[in-house]
This record gives structure tokens, sequence and C-alpha cells, in this order.
């Protein structure tokens, strides 16, 4: 492959110097920072590319998707577009430049799903509401590209990054399948994620919005659930390794069929979800994956998550504990106290036995009811003095009578 940290790489045909250490690397490419241009990044190709490729990028640089949207301020871009083909000093196809996504303003979806990694990533925002939030922005998304005729084609939690304030930007858009509207030309998604691919995209069918329909349920429900997949664990009778891409492809789901698998130790019960939303679930999961038209689409999650984001509860003992409207008590307090694992923050309530940098709020149950020794003598001293002035002031009035 032609070097990669020259002068030889060409945007526009001005020639710009990569960083020497790439920020993301995968199987098809690599993608590098540019040195004097904090705002790009340019992704290169491991294996030369096609003839069909490179006219696919030149034909997305005469495109502007999702143009028509206003983007309001600190709103990201919905898409990373490709802004310019690269090439080296010979001209030859290279791979291509777009705007630059990346930490700590920008990180992949996938960092939501863990605890350390939310809180690590965005310590104050990512409660449960945010994460209804980050899943409407998602499924807003999706709605427009489809509306627009693109097909996402290969979603999954690591080609999409999320900012503070929860707005989601699709970053591998030299995948996304479409047709071009000056030529008509199709350019299909040739590339899927397993734990993302709906079973007819496992079996080799091509990236459809229904496809799309069932990788962005997938999602949705890792971000409900603080990132368990709804095809985890393991059937009864395994007697080998099963994945995640063998349960989708054999319709197991624990969430439209429960007890179809041994569900792995900690995952959260699927009915955290509020009833219209693990309806959707359920059918994404149930019928939906051997039907595609069973699937609900973008709108569909639309619709119910902008309901609940309006419902949504606030536990009165943790703050950052937020649920939804269906339930009659917080379930991540419960789960704490089960557990000793708290989602949402990074400690479990307790009884601070030394020095603390911030002050933490204890839940009723945990507050101490004993005082300490001084302070309990003080009182008692206190009521003694109190009894004394009282009997005093009683036999002053009985003498005066």
């Amino acid at each position: 492959m032609t070097d990669q940290t020259g002068p030889g790489v060409l945007l526009n045909g001005r020639p710009v110097v990569l960083g020497p250490q790439p920020i993301k690397g995968g199987g098809q490419a690599t993608v590098f920072p540019v040195a004097g241009h904090d705002r790009i990044v340019v992704k290169l190709y491991r294996e030369p590319p096609g003839a069909e490729q490179e006219r696919r990028l030149e034909r997305m640089l005469t495109m502007t998707p999702l143009g028509g949207r206003p983007i309001g301020p600190g709103q990201p871009p919905e898409l990373a577009w490709p802004t310019a083909v690269a090439r080296g000093s010979k001209g030859e196809f290279l791979g291509y430049a777009m705007r630059r996504f990346g930490e700590p303003g920008h990180v992949q979806l996938v960092g939501l799903f863990t605890r350390a990694q939310r809180l690590r990533l965005f310590p104050e925002q990512t409660d449960w509401r945010f994460m209804l939030g980050v899943g409407w922005n998602l499924a807003f998304m999706t709605a427009r590209m489809h509306h627009e005729g693109l097909i996402v084609g290969d979603f999954s939690s690591n080609n999409v990054v999320v900012d503070a304030n929860g707005f989601v930007t699709f970053l591998d858009c030299d995948s996304i399948a479409f047709t071009d509207p000056a030529t008509r030309e199709e350019f299909p998604c040739l590339m899927q994620t397993a734990d993302y691919a709906a079973p007819e995209r496992l079996a080799g069918g091509p990236a459809t919005r229904q496809s799309d329909d069932f990788a962005l349920a997938v999602l949705i429900y890792q971000l409900l659930t603080a990132g368990n997949h709804p095809f985890g664990g393991v059937p009864h009778d395994s007697e080998s390794e099963t994945t995640v891409k063998d349960n989708i492809a054999a319709s197991r789901s624990y969430v439209a069929e429960p007890g179809c698998v041994i569900i792995p130790r900690g995952v959260i019960d699927p009915t955290v979800l509020p009833p219209a939303l693990l309806t959707l679930a359920q059918r994404a999961f149930g019928p939906g994956v051997t039907d595609p038209a069973a699937r609900p689409q973008a709108q569909e999650w639309l619709r119910a998550l902008d309901e609940e984001r309006r419902l949504a509860r606030v536990c009165p003992d943790r703050p950052r504990h937020s649920y939804g409207s269906h339930l009659t008590a917080c379930p991540w307090c419960a789960r704490a106290a089960a557990t000793g694992h708290d989602v949402f923050n990074d400690t479990v309530p307790s009884v601070p036995t030394g020095p603390r940098t911030k002050q933490m709020k204890l839940p009723q149950q945990m507050i101490p009811t004993q005082q300490p020794s001084g302070a309990r003598s003080l009182a008692i001293g206190l009521t003694i003095v109190l009894a004394i002035l009282v009997l005093v002031i009683i036999v002053a009035a009985a003498q005066g009578a």
C-alpha cells in the first residue's frame, strides 16, 4: 500500500501530511489524522479499492444527504459524509477525507453499554433518560435516511458516535447503500456486523430498510438495558459454544420468548422497558426475526420513545436514577441493593467510612439512626438541666399560690 504518512496523499489535488499514528483501524481501512487540520481525518483502504468503490465515492461527493435539515448550534451532522477523495502522488485512489468525530467530544455508541465507560466518558449525563434521548436521535437519523433512499446497511454500535448532548453521527458512510439520484446507478452495501445483522443478511441477502430496522431495534434495546443484547444466552440443550449470531439465525431471543435460553448472569429484565417499547422489542425479536415486514419501523420507535421521554420518572433517592413511568419504584436502586452493582453510579449507596472528595446522598434506610457517644451524652445532660428548670418553675408557682 502507498505510504500513509507523507505528502504523497492528495486531497482535491493538494498534498497533506498524515499523522504517524492512526486514530482507528479495522479489517478494511485505517483512519489517520491530518497534520494542521484538526477537524478532518483521512480513511485509507488497506487493500487497493476497485473502480466501483472509487466511482461510489465520486458520486457521493455530488450528493448532499440530509442537507435540508437546519443544524442547530453545537449539533453535529448526522452523517460523516465524504468531503474529498484521497489519492496518491500518481493519482491512484486510496480512500477519502471526512470530518473528524472522536474523543473526548464524540464516543462510539458501544461506550454507553458499560458502566465504566459511561462514567468515564459522560459522567454527568448518562442516566436512563439520556439513553432514551440517544435512542430517539438514532431512530430519527434512521427515519431521515430511509426517507431519502439511503440504507445504512452496516449498522452497529461501533460505527455510530454520540456526543455529550446525545446527538448521533454515522461514520462509515462509504458502505451505505444508495441509488445515485442523477445517474440512477445502484450502489449496494457489502458490509455487515454479525451481532446486528438480520437473518436474511446473514444468509447472504442485500441490505434493506427492514434489515436496518432490525439493527435499530437491537441498538435501542441495548441503550435501554445498559448494553444487554436481546439475543444473548445459551440454548438449554447446547453442547457447544453459541454466539449471538447463532441465536439470531435460530430466532432465539429471551425478550420475545422467555426461557428459550439460559440467560447470562446480570442481564436486566426486559420489563424495565415501558409497555409500548417492550411491545416493539418483542415484535422485532419475535415475529420480526423471520418476517422483515413485521419489524417496527424507525417512525414507530420515534413515537414510543418521544412519549416515554416526557413521562420518565426520577428517583427521589438517587437523582441519576431515572426509569419508565410504568414502574412504581426505582429498578436501579432495587438492582443495586440486590447485586451490589449500581448501573448508573460509580458507588453503591453506603455509609461513608472515611474522607470523601464529594458528598454522597444516602438513601433513607442507610442513614445512621444511632448518634455518636459524645452527642448522646450531651443530649442526656441537656435533658437533665431542662427537667430541673421545669421543676423549679413549678415549685415557685406553687409557693406563690
